[in-house]
């Protein structure tokens, strides 16, 4: 009775408009203390202590990093140079412009590790380019939150290290390595529809009269940038730093390129820079230690055990399980963003992962999957939220375009879940 009311009353909050963090908190409290009811208080000295559980992790520490790595490149100007770049590499013509967005916000996606980031910096430079050309603007928003979408497959990611810290045996740099190749593959798959949809409704007719940008002055203002990852990931690679040290290395990296080497940043800059870097942290922060508190409650009242054995003797099997799982997480991530999805949905997943013998790192990337999907899903998703608001659109507008995207990644997850090996091979070949 009292795990029903857990669900019931947090679905209630989510609905009366309560934040989803204090949604879980305040949901795992209430069941907490009527656990105890004959000693309230001293059961409810659980809610501190979960509470600092869920936040005192020492990989949790990359996440205001990255987030700030995030607003440093957004603001360093080294989108605009990305793209001027790869434009100069594919040239102009129908169609072009959104495989650039695309191949942009993959490229940004080894430097930031968050995809509303990812598609401010992206959809700031590429919005205003693609509407020049003769795109709709319900179009571009729909191709830069698809194609952000990318980056918490590709590494950094801020939803992979969420994931290590939730399941024993997955870790941060196998996750990395496992997401590489996954999340190439995605991008490669929103390139085919969004160019196909160009060519076919005939947008972009002025794109093909704009200038191409000469390739070697553009690669040689592009070489920072694309530096980037190969310092983050290479680094972590040899073994110089741990991911954590990374984000920190990123940030030190992206503030000498605003500040030395392009000048796009002022010391002025940096207050507003740390400013929305910590508010969005902190958000994200307190989301994580409040659903520690969600955790708690589910664990002490027995609930996981009891719904894992019901879907594990369903009569599904293996296949027929794992596909119930994609069709409730997909449901789940149209109302709620990736984050709270494995911070609810994982420890209620991890039995039954156990059970049919899972690879905890392939699991992830399916999950991951997953949540790229949902973050460009109507209703609720917050890269199409970003991009539409830099586009001036309304969501509703973007839905004919995100259809065929949605299709195109939802393929791959198809591939990975029955070729585990692209997304395995990489981590065993680099030894993780």
């Amino acid at each position: 009775m009292i795990a029903a009311l857990l669900f019931a009353a947090f679905v209630l909050l989510m609905c009366a408009g309560v934040p989803i963090g204090a949604a879980l908190g305040l949901a795992g409290a209430a069941c907490i203390a009527l656990a105890n009811a004959d000693a309230q208080w001293f059961g409810l000295l659980a809610v501190p202590q979960n509470f600092y559980a869920g936040l005192g992790k020492y990989p949790l520490l990359a996440i205001p990093m990255f987030v700030l790595v995030g607003s440093i490149f957004d603001r360093s100007g080294v989108a605009l140079r990305l793209v001027n770049f790869a434009i100069a590499i594919v040239g102009r013509g129908p169609g072009m412009l959104p495989l650039v967005a695309i191949a942009v916000a993959m490229f940004l996606g080894g430097i930031s590790g968050s995809g509303p980031a990812n598609a401010a910096a992206v959809g700031g430079v590429m919005i205003a380019a693609m509407s020049r050309a003769g795109y709709p603007g319900s179009f571009s928003a729909s191709v830069v939150g698809a194609a952000a979408a990318t980056d918490i497959l590709i590494p950094p990611s801020v939803a992979f290290i969420i994931y290590s810290v939730l399941v024993p045996g997955a870790s941060v740099p196998a996750l990395f390595a496992a997401g590489m190749v996954p999340g190439v593959l995605a991008g490669i798959a929103l390139i085919v529809p969004a160019v196909w949809l160009a060519r076919r409704h005939r947008m972009g007719a002025l794109e093909a009269t704009l200038p191409r940008p000469p390739f070697w002055k553009s690669l040689r203002e592009a070489a920072w940038g694309l530096a980037a990852p190969v310092l983050i990931l290479g680094g972590m690679r040899a073994g110089w730093f741990t991911p954590t040290e990374a984000a920190v290395v990123a940030v030190f990296y992206g503030l000498f390129v605003g500040m030395a080497i392009h000048r796009t940043i002022s010391v002025r800059d940096l207050f507003p820079i740390l400013r929305e870097a910590g508010e969005l942290s902190a958000v994200i922060l307190l989301v994580v230690s409040l659903a520690g508190i969600f955790a708690f409650s589910l664990s002490t009242l027995g609930v996981i055990d009891p719904v894992a054995d019901a879907i594990v003797h369903s009569g599904l099997g293996e296949y027929g399980v794992l596909a119930l799982l994609i069709l409730l997480l997909i449901t789940v991530g149209m109302f709620l963003d990736g984050i709270s999805v494995f911070l609810i949905f994982v420890p209620l997943l991890l039995p039954i992962m156990q059970h049919y013998q899972w690879d905890p790192v392939w699991f992830g990337v399916i999950l991951t999957l997953k949540v790229a999907l949902g973050q460009f899903t109507p209703p609720l998703a917050v890269n199409l939220m970003v991009s539409c608001r830099i586009a001036g659109v309304r969501m509703e507008s973007t839905v004919r375009w995100v259809g065929p995207m949605l299709l195109a990644m939802f393929v791959v997850m198809l591939l990975v879940i029955a070729f585990p090996q692209l997304a395995l091979w990489l981590p065993h070949r680099l030894g993780y």
